[in-house]
């Protein structure tokens, strides 16, 4: 086995439990190995730091699997799944959830959804690619699903030297998943939706919305396909208008309603920038209003541009809020940290002429677990504010 020696005062952050080492931050390499092998680290004095996926290809060259000295066999690698299943089955609803989530389950580059009795996996690192069919065997073995279908179509992969590739794994996959997020039925297009076919780290936000429905006239701006809408109508909203720009992912959403026989709810598309423009003007009111746009940055650059956008939506929404009602605001951008996200949400009420007090601040839901060392797990922001004159 290679061992990859650290850069002296350059092993503090993964010493403190971050899983990620940067080819800057490596100071050699002894012995022979080939991409996605599985390395020891040593810090510069020689001593064991752990034992991870080498990628020198990739900018984040290391992704550490253990920091005990064991072996990484097949094992080791059903341990970590089974560690994985026991955690959502205790904490989570196991029809539908996250079932591993890459550093945070301590399987680096791995992503595995659970759809009712169906598994997507996505392959984000060249370490995982390589076991990647010993991953697809023991979670048929452990989890027993009808079948796996691979969605590593994501740009992210050509970073680790990768192409992007989808396929059946094992097993049988329909074309739709039916399965049950907080007692609603949803139709999940794993081969071709966006994603892994469905947005799971929601899914605590949407129940939790529920109080704020009973009567309450909603909009949910950048709606996909309804999920927000559909927990709003399911909890006794009068009326719920669900907008995106995907007239495609309004058929899905105008389905899932109508495969819970819901009839408060409608869906039109709009670009919803527009639409919350055009409803300022006309002074439209609502009782609660839902922004949960997607990421509107993928990069550091792109960040003030971002937060321009995000603030623009946040004003518009505080606006259209009656006093006394809600408004719930989600960013999912990894960039876009806590106390910005925050303080852009401060400034738009203030531009806006609003008072808001915070009823909840939420994050993504425990199928999504955080590493407190490592804030690149933590990306998804949802607060809750009630709004005043």
């Amino acid at each position: 086995m290679a061992t990859v020696t650290l850069r002296k005062t350059r092993e503090t952050r993964v010493r403190g439990g971050h899983p990620w080492i940067y080819a800057s931050e490596i100071e050699k390499v002894d012995g022979a190995f080939e991409n996605g092998d599985i390395v020891d680290v040593h810090d510069f004095r020689g001593k064991f730091i752990g034992r991870g996926f080498y990628n020198p290809q990739s900018q984040i060259s290391l992704r550490i699997l253990t920091r005990n000295d064991e072996i990484c066999d097949r094992d080791f690698f059903a341990r970590r799944i089974r560690d994985a299943w026991d955690y959502r089955r205790q904490l989570c609803d196991p029809d539908s959830c996250r079932l591993i989530y890459s550093e945070s389950d301590f399987l680096p580059g791995l992503v595995v959804d659970k759809y009712a009795d169906v598994l997507v996996l996505q392959s984000l690192s060249l370490g995982i690619e390589r076991i990647k069919d010993m991953i697809a065997d023991l979670l048929m073995e452990i989890v027993k699903p009808m079948g796996i279908w691979e969605r590593s179509d994501v740009p992210v992969r050509r970073l680790e030297g990768m192409e992007q590739t989808t396929g059946l794994l094992r097993g049988e996959v329909p074309d739709l998943v039916e399965m049950r997020e907080n007692g609603i039925l949803f139709g999940v297009d794993v081969k071709n939706g966006q994603k892994t076919g469905f947005f799971l780290d929601q899914k605590e936000n949407r129940a939790a919305i529920a109080p704020l429905c009973p009567g309450a006239r909603v909009l949910d701006c950048f709606c996909h396909n309804g999920s927000f809408s559909l927990h709003a109508a399911k909890s006794g909203a009068k009326s719920v208008l669900g907008v995106d720009i995907s007239e495609e992912a309004l058929v899905v959403a105008r389905e899932n309603a109508a495969r819970n026989g819901f009839t408060n709810v409608s869906f039109e598309a709009h670009n919803c920038f527009d639409l919350l423009r055009e409803y300022t003007d006309a002074g439209e009111q609502f009782d609660l209003v839902i922004l949960d746009p997607p990421a509107f940055t993928k990069n550091k650059a792109a960040l003030q541009s971002a937060l321009r956008g995000y603030k623009e939506i946040n004003l518009r929404g505080l606006k259209l809020v009656r006093p006394g009602g809600y408004l719930v605001t989600c960013s999912c951008s990894q960039h876009v940290v806590t106390e910005m996200f925050q303080n852009m949400v401060n400034e738009a009420a203030r531009d806006a002429k609003k008072r808001i007090r915070l009823v909840e601040y939420r994050t993504q839901g425990k199928d999504h677990p955080l590493l407190p060392q490592s804030i690149e797990t933590k990306y998804l922001k949802c607060m809750i504010l009630q709004v005043m004159e």
